[in-house]
């Protein structure tokens, strides 16, 4: 009884030694190449500039909103108080540009500026310096107005 056991593991033995040459023998199957996605064209889109205090942030998108590219000045090598400034948030804009108008045929933009650091400007005259043409731009800046009245009963 015993060796019959034994015969048995044996011959099991063998048939995963000879599945496992067979698995090492066998080839890798060729990676299929993948086909480069095609550029999108787009002539006309949106630009929008979001300066603070500490960073000034640009994203370059088509009128539906899909982002084309995007940089800020922290991306782009300005570390601590630096990103803050005007030059940083010019550097940002024609990094976000150059890379949407090479890849993308960007020719004309509006403009929507949100934020009060020191980019805003630099980054608008960053944009018409780039050779895009500007269509409008406009100020979307959140504006505090006090709130709504708060929950609960008013105090004496």
């Amino acid at each position: 009884m015993a060796e019959e056991e034994i015969k048995q593991v044996n011959a099991k033995d063998a048939e995963v030694k000879e599945k496992a040459v067979e698995t090492t023998t066998t080839e890798a199957p060729k990676a299929t190449r993948k086909s480069k996605k095609a550029k999108r064209i787009v002539n006309a889109g949106a630009v929008h500039i979001q300066a603070t205090f500490n960073n000034t942030i640009i994203t370059v998108s088509d009128k539906s909103g899909g982002v084309l590219s995007a940089s800020s000045a922290g991306a782009n090598g300005f570390r601590g108080s630096k990103k803050g400034t005007a030059f940083a948030a010019g550097v940002a804009a024609e990094k976000a540009l150059e890379i949407a108008k090479k890849n993308h045929a960007l020719n004309s933009v509006d403009v929507y500026v949100k934020g009060i650091g020191l980019g805003r400007d630099a980054a608008v005259r960053a944009i018409s310096a780039a050779g895009i043409k500007i269509d409008s731009i406009t100020d979307i800046t959140p504006i505090a107005h006090g709130g709504v009245r708060p929950k609960g009963e008013r105090k004496p």
